[in-house]
C-alpha cells in the first residue's frame, strides 16, 4: 500500500483544502493510506475529513506569510512528520507548502515521489512587483526538488513554460472536476427563506438576489462589486456577499460610503455555502486573480446565471455569451452593464444555464479530475 502525505499551508476551507478533500475522500482506500497536514486557520478541512479514515496533523510552524525562522521550524516539523510516516508521495498544494515542503524533501535524503498542485500562480497576485519576482525565483528554485507540478488551467501552463519554471514534460494540466450527484442544493425557496431571515429582506418586495462567494481578499475583487452595485438602480434587488477575511472592514466601509447598508450584506463565512447557490438570480465573480475557481462549476451546477472576469481557467470554464458573461477584471462599470443584462433577457439566461451544466458534465467531472491524478502516483 502508498502511503501520500497532502500538505497545504492553511486549515481553512478554500480552493487548494478543497482539491486535498476531494483527491482524499475518492481514492482507493485500499492502495493508498493518506495523511492531511495542514497549519494555521480555522480547522474547517480538518472538521470535514472527521468522518473518513483520514488521519489529520496539525503543522504549529506553516504559515501563509512565514517569518524567517517560521520557515527553518517548518521544515524541522515535516521533516520529523516524514520519518515517522515514511509516505511514498509527498503532496503539496498552496505555495508557501510548495517552498517548504519541497526543501523539506531535499533535506529527507530519502526516496520519496514529490508532487506539487498550485491553483494560481502567486506571482501573479496584486501586490509590489518585487515580491512578485521574489516568489517566481523561489518557484524556479524549488522546483527542481519536485517530480510532477500540477496546474487546473492551460494559462497556468502557459506561464509555467514562458517563466522556465520547469520543463514542459513535468508540467501536468489537470481540470478541476465536481461530482453533479453529491451537490445537495438547498431549493431556492429555501435558500432564500435563509437569507431572508439572516439578513430581513421581505421576500414578496424581492425582485433579483445577486450574490457571490469569496474570502474577503484582495485578489477576489469584492469592492468593485460593491462599487457596481452603486452605479445601478434596481431598489428591489438585494447583493449577498458570504465569505470572511482581512478585507472586511475595508468593505464595510466601502457599504457605508456608498450609503448600500439596505442592499448589499456580508453574511460570513457558511459551511457548505455552495449549497446556497440555487438563491440567487446572478452569481458573480469579480476576481483580480483566480485559478480554477470551484465555486464556479458549483454555481453552473446549481443552474444560476454566471458573471465572472476574465482571469485565470475562467475563460477555459466559461466562453462569453455560451456558458455565462465575462468582463475585464477591475471594471465596475462592466459588471454593472452585465448585471443589468442578463437580469433584462431571461430567454438568453436560461439557454446559458443550460450550456453550463452540460458542460460540466462533458467535462469537468470529479471522476476525470480524480483518475488523472492517481497516475501520477503510480
Amino acid at each position: 500500500m502508498k502511503k501520500i502525505l497532502f500538505l497545504v499551508t492553511q486549515s481553512e476551507f478554500g480552493g487548494a483544502q478543497r482539491y486535498i478533500y476531494e483527491m482524499a475522500t475518492n481514492l482507493n482506500k485500499d492502495k493508498y493510506d493518506i495523511l492531511v497536514a495542514a497549519g494555521e486557520g480555522d480547522g474547517e478541512l480538518f472538521r470535514k475529513l472527521q468522518n473518513s479514515k483520514i488521519q489529520p496533523i496539525y503543522l504549529k510552524w506553516m504559515k501563509r506569510s512565514p517569518w524567517p525562522w517560521h520557515v527553518i521550524l517548518a521544515i524541522l516539523e515535516i521533516l520529523n512528520i516524514l520519518k515517522k510516516e515514511k509516505p511514498t508521495t509527498l503532496f503539496l498544494c498552496s505555495t508557501t507548502a510548495g517552498f517548504i515542503g519541497s526543501l523539506a524533501s531535499f533535506f529527507y535524503k530519502q526516496k520519496i515521489k514529490t508532487i506539487y498542485r498550485i491553483g494560481g500562480w502567486a506571482f501573479r497576485d496584486p501586490r509590489f512587483w518585487l515580491l512578485n519576482q521574489i516568489i517566481l525565483i523561489l518557484e524556479k528554485i524549488t522546483a527542481r526538488w519536485k517530480d510532477k507540478i500540477i496546474v487546473n488551467s492551460e494559462v497556468d501552463r502557459q506561464l509555467a513554460l514562458k517563466h522556465k519554471i520547469a520543463p514542459s514534460e513535468k508540467i501536468i494540466k489537470i481540470y478541476n472536476g465536481i461530482e453533479l450527484e453529491s451537490l445537495n442544493f438547498l431549493s431556492k425557496e429555501k435558500a432564500r427563506d435563509y437569507f431572508a431571515s439572516k439578513i430581513g429582506f421581505n421576500e414578496q418586495k424581492l425582485n433579483f438576489l445577486v450574490g457571490t462567494v469569496a474570502n474577503f481578499y484582495k485578489t477576489k475583487g469584492l469592492p468593485f462589486l460593491i462599487e457596481s452595485v452603486n452605479m445601478l438602480s434596481m431598489p428591489n434587488a438585494k447583493y449577498v456577499i458570504i465569505g470572511e477575511g482581512r478585507q472586511r472592514s475595508m468593505l464595510e466601509g466601502l457599504i457605508k460610503k456608498y450609503n448600500l447598508k439596505d442592499k448589499v450584506f456580508l453574511v460570513g463565512r457558511l459551511p457548505n455555502a455552495f449549497q446556497y447557490l440555487k438563491a440567487f438570480d446572478i452569481f458573480v465573480l469579480p476576481s483580480l486573480k483566480e485559478g480554477f475557481p470551484w465555486i464556479i462549476l458549483e454555481a453552473m451546477a446549481a443552474e444560476t446565471s454566471i458573471i465572472a472576469t476574465k482571469v485565470g481557467a475562467l475563460p477555459e470554464i466559461i466562453t462569453d455569451g455560451k456558458e455565462g458573461i465575462l468582463v475585464e477584471p477591475k471594471n465596475s462599470q462592466a459588471l454593472a452593464e452585465k448585471i443589468n443584462w442578463v437580469l433584462n433577457h431571461p430567454l438568453e439566461k436560461e439557454k446559458m444555464i443550460f450550456s453550463a451544466k452540460e458542460k460540466i458534465k462533458n467535462k469537468f467531472s470529479l471522476e476525470k479530475m480524480v483518475e488523472e491524478t492517481e497516475k501520477l502516483l503510480r
